[in-house]
């Protein structure tokens, strides 16, 4: 434990006991359906290193990227790399941004 959060936090699937549908795993490392901490993974990852389904941290690693970072099918950040790529520094498919880089760029806001 560091504080009041575990070092290693893992909850998969339902829990009976907390009627709760999706695990939910909170800690410095958490992985689960829902995953909260300093690196998560999981369906629903938040954390300064966040990898899943639906990603948001300083790096957002998933099919939904949100972060300074982002990696993604649609990327959200200052530099986002993905199918969808919005930010700052954008390399995409469809890339929007004031700097774009990709198959279709949209420089926005406009000059």
């Amino acid at each position: 434990m560091i504080g009041t959060l575990p070092l290693l936090s893992v909850a998969l699937g339902p829990d009976l006991e907390s009627q709760q549908t999706r695990g939910h795993a909170i800690g410095i490392v958490a992985i689960g359906d829902v995953a909260i901490g300093v690196f998560a993974l999981g369906g629903l990852a938040v954390g300064v290193i966040a990898i899943g389904g639906a990603a948001c941290g300083i790096v957002g690693i998933g099919g939904f990227a949100v972060g300074i970072v982002a990696l993604g099918g649609l990327a959200i950040g200052v530099l986002s790399l993905g199918g969808l790529a919005v930010g700052v520094r954008s390399l995409g498919g469809l890339a929007i941004g004031p700097h774009p880089t990709g198959g279709m760029s949209i420089h926005w806001p406009s000059p």
